[in-house]
């Protein structure tokens, strides 16, 4: 392999002969010009992978070799040597995307940590993360069977999440599949740590309408569970309301099928905006759109939609959308907490309508609410699992981040946050499930009026062989609706899927390998609950 060829251009280049030798001996091929031009007409005719450039040269400036040279060879790094201290000066050689800036008298190692720096940072870095998840490795797994409650399991993911944001451009295939390997680990350990826990969680959640009929709920003690997470239904309650009633402005952004590993990926472009409070809560099952989102903005578990508001929600065997009666679903949750805010609802399915909203956000001023709900992740789901072009866009989980960090920074979303941060409003930013990429069938029975979706089945006669599904034999006792006395439910854990008997083949060969949701895992349960408080 050739050693590095570095290019540095300075008219006093005699004097730094000890510098040039002591990176001779560190494998550097060094070529020595000492004006400009001359290093422009090398560039122009060798490979070149580094430059030294002085800044005060005669003849063509430092600063005109460098927008020269970022003309011809855009990716090439470019240290500016220089003995100015000018901010002028500085922020020139910044604005044409220097790679570094180094203030004479140099040392050699200071030479030496800027090439190491924009030339091999990608190999140390993968060693460093290499030494780094071996080490965790086995207290990562001792984490994963010694969890026993809910926030253990999140520290278990936020760990896992942390490993593969840092493994995405990480090409080693032996440790990425030693996460995986991880991750499947937790997730079978976490599929049973629901099952044992779930019921207790949502008893809790399961309230009764008070006598008086007026909408208002009554409690009682043997139904609270102080163990229990924040789930679906508690969330105004619990995060919104505090802050409302603390005299605060808030937006509520609702981004659908919004992973973790996702958020961690467009943090950084918020960042610069907002502080941030990241947390976490959990989903309730089923984790799909119809049940969790209308959870979260009704205050109640499904079955008590159905129930109390039945104008309000549409059950899975009818053709009519089952999210189209967010906005009046909030406003009864408002009125049961006697709450008096008003508040606004959008909902964007489209680049030119989130444009719209951006443009009218001053028209938002006089609500201390505004919710927001962004449908893109869902529909790049969709249309991962339904379009060949977009399942190569998003090959794999690190693809799937990648696009879902390039969708935020060229679209109108990051215009939108940046908007509100402007106005001072704080952001709540959540979701109401994520999604987990499938690749195992499991074969289910039923009768044809069972739902469609692939991680959750719901109907009366379903039957499977598997012993790796969670039933649930009486909805109502998990506040979930029935369609008739001997309606139950199915969920799938890990990275199943349900698959019908009939065409069989067919049905596993289209669907495996895309994201769905509706299920347990920690994808799809564990998801962002993120305070967005604006930067003076």
């Amino acid at each position: 392999m050739n050693n590095p060829q570095i290019l540095w251009a300075d008219d006093e280049i005699d004097l730094l002969k000890p510098h040039i030798m002591f990176l001779q001996k560190k494998g550097y091929d060094v070529i020595t010009v000492t004006n400009g031009q001359d290093a422009l007409d090398y560039a122009r005719e060798h490979p070149v992978d580094l430059v030294f450039l002085d800044e005060n040269m005669p003849g063509i400036s430092g600063l005109e070799t460098l927008s020269l040279l970022k003309e011809s060879h855009p990716s090439l790094p470019i240290i500016m040597i220089t003995k100015s201290e000018e901010e002028d000066i500085m922020d020139q050689a910044i604005g044409s995307k220097i790679a570094d800036y180094l203030i004479k008298p140099v040392l050699p190692n200071q030479m030496l940590m800027s090439i190491k720096k924009n030339l091999h940072a990608r190999e140390i870095t993968q060693q460093q993360q290499t030494s780094g998840y071996q080490q965790e490795f086995g207290k990562l797994s001792m984490a994963i069977s010694d969890a026993h409650t809910f926030n253990e399991w999140v520290d278990v993911y936020k760990r896992l999440v942390f490993w593969e944001n840092e493994f995405s451009a990480n090409s080693d295939p032996q440790l990425n599949s030693m996460l995986q390997m991880q991750k499947e680990e937790a997730n079978a350990a976490f599929y049973k740590f629901v099952k044992r826990n779930y019921h207790d969680w949502v008893k809790g959640l399961i309230k009764k309408a008070s006598p008086s009929n007026t909408g208002t709920l009554s409690y009682t003690k043997n139904e609270t569970n102080d163990d229990a997470p924040l789930m679906s239904p508690s969330l105004f309650k619990e995060r919104i309301f505090p802050l409302l009633d603390a005299g605060e402005k808030l937006f509520l952004i609702v981004i659908d099928n919004f992973r973790l590993d996702q958020w961690r990926a467009v943090q950084p472009l918020l960042s610069p905006y907002y502080n941030i409070q990241e947390d976490v809560y959990c989903a309730m099952l089923p984790t799909a759109t119809q049940y969790a989102r209308n959870a979260i903005f009704s205050g109640l578990m499904p079955d008590q939609i159905a129930r109390m508001f039945p104008d309000l929600w549409v059950d899975e065997d009818e053709e009519e959308g089952k999210n189209l009666n967010e906005a009046p679903l909030i406003q009864t949750q408002l009125d049961r907490f006697r709450k008096h805010y008003e508040f606004s609802y959008h909902k964007i399915n489209e680049n030119s309508y989130g444009e719209k909203i951006v443009a009218g956000l001053k028209g938002l001023k006089r609500y201390p609410l505004n919710v927001i709900v962004i449908n893109f992740i869902d529909m790049l789901s969709h249309a991962r699992t339904e379009i060949k072009t977009v399942r190569e866009l998003a090959h794999d989980e690190a693809a799937y981040r990648a696009l879902t960090r390039t969708w935020m920074e060229h679209s109108s979303t990051l215009e939108l946050f940046r908007s509100i941060a402007e106005m001072g409003y704080k952001v709540i930013l959540t979701t109401d499930h994520g999604s987990i990429r499938c690749d195992n069938a499991i074969k289910i029975i039923g009768d044809k009026n069972v739902n469609t979706n692939l991680r959750y089945k719901l109907g009366k006669n379903l039957n499977s062989q598997s012993k790796n599904i969670f039933w649930i034999e009486r909805p109502q006792d998990y506040g979930l609706p029935i369609l008739n006395v001997s309606t139950q439910y199915a969920f799938c854990g890990g990275h199943d899927f349900f698959a019908y008997p009939n065409n069989y083949n067919y049905y596993v060969q289209y669907y495996k390998d895309t994201f769905q949701h509706g299920g347990i895992s920690l994808e799809e349960m564990l998801i962002p609950l993120v305070l967005l408080t604006p930067k003076a």
